[in-house]
């Protein structure tokens, strides 16, 4: 009998009452069991951080999911953040320790928006912190007062590299994406390489340098993975990278 892969999704730190609770959106558990295949395992991110050798030994991927909150600036040198950025600092302090080391096992990583920004700053790179204010780029916002299947929906065209994993997926050089984001890159983390610009010319996705399986989206590939094509294709790459990476590693 085959064993699923497990993949691990850090949490984020979110208020519920008085109370603090460690959470992750259900869309991306969800994913990772019906576009993956696999069997997804919460780890929760307190502060200080907890070990994080032990959970990468059991896992077969990591997911760095999107969130509400932004990287403080510091963490790739911007300028200081300003009243009513969210932050989420155990998330930063675990996500930057415990990366890493996953690179450093050839542990199978797809990140997601906030996740995608988290690859980038832990190779070098830097952010826009309000991509809306940048001249020549537009505003990827999504509108908070829409139904979320209209957030969510596809909202500008994703220009793909030839030959690169996402036009593969894809399987030609244009596909429609959402865009839920006020943050994008700025420089690009060292040794990652571009996959996808929206119109405006701003980074989409990449992927890492070596043959292990490092992609980030922008974008929200999670979102009702089932009924679009490309972001299930996304998944399913991710989840056979999983599952040759769970073939390959030593049985402890």
């Amino acid at each position: 009998m085959t064993t699923l892969p497990l993949v691990g999704l850090p949490t984020d730190s979110k208020p519920i009452g008085s109370h603090p609770f460690l959470v992750v959106g259900e869309k991306y558990v969800r994913a990772v069991v019906e576009g993956a295949g696999a069997t997804p395992l919460i780890l929760p991110l307190l502060q200080p951080p907890l070990p994080a050798e032990h959970w990468l030994r059991q896992l077969d991927g990591l997911l760095l999911t999107g969130a509400t909150s932004n990287i403080e600036p510091h963490h790739y040198d911007g300028d200081p953040s300003w009243p009513g950025n969210p932050h989420d600092p155990a998330r930063d302090a675990n996500v930057f320790g415990l990366l890493p080391q996953a690179l450093a096992m050839g542990l199978p990583v797809l990140a997601i928006c906030r996740g995608f920004q988290e690859v980038n700053v832990a190779f070098g790179g830097s952010l826009h912190p309000k991509v809306h204010d940048v001249p020549g780029l537009a505003d990827h916002r999504e509108d908070p007062d829409s139904p979320l299947d209209v957030q969510y929906g596809p909202a500008h065209a994703l220009e793909l590299v030839p030959g690169g994993l996402l036009a593969g997926i894809a399987g030609g050089e244009q596909v429609r994406v959402n865009t839920v984001h006020g943050q994008g890159v700025a420089r690009l983390g060292e040794g990652l390489q571009v996959e996808a610009r929206a119109p405006d010319g701003l980074i989409e996705a990449f992927r890492g340098p070596g043959p292990g399986f490092l992609l980030g989206v922008q974008f929200h590939p999670e979102w009702r993975v089932r009924e679009n094509p490309f972001y299930l294709g996304i998944f399913k790459a991710f989840g056979e990278a999983c599952r040759r990476y769970q073939m390959q590693k030593p049985k402890s």
